[in-house]
C-alpha cells in the first residue's frame, strides 16, 4: 500500500499515512487531531542509477545528441 506524506497547517507537523491510491486525496487528520492538513508532493525513489541505464557517448562525436543529431554544433 502506498505511503503519502501530509503536513498539518495548524501545528506544522509532517506525518505519513498508508492508504489505497483511491483514497490519496481524501482528507487526513494530523496525529494531534487537527483537520487542516495538506498532502505533500513526494518524489519516488527507484533503485539503480540513471548513468547505468543511459547509453554511453560515442568517441569522436559521431552523431546522436546535440542539435539535429550533432550536425550543427560544429
Amino acid at each position: 500500500m502506498p505511503r503519502y506524506e501530509y503536513r498539518c497547517r495548524t501545528c506544522g507537523d509532517t506525518f505519513e499515512l498508508s492508504r489505497p491510491m483511491a483514497e490519496s486525496s481524501a482528507p487526513a487528520d494530523c496525529p494531534d487531531g487537527h483537520t487542516d492538513t495538506v498532502k505533500l508532493l513526494s518524489t519516488v525513489a527507484v533503485g539503480g542509477s540513471a548513468a547505468a541505464s543511459a547509453p554511453a557517448p560515442r568517441a569522436g562525436g559521431g552523431g546522436g545528441g546535440g542539435c539535429c543529431g550533432g550536425g550543427c554544433c560544429g
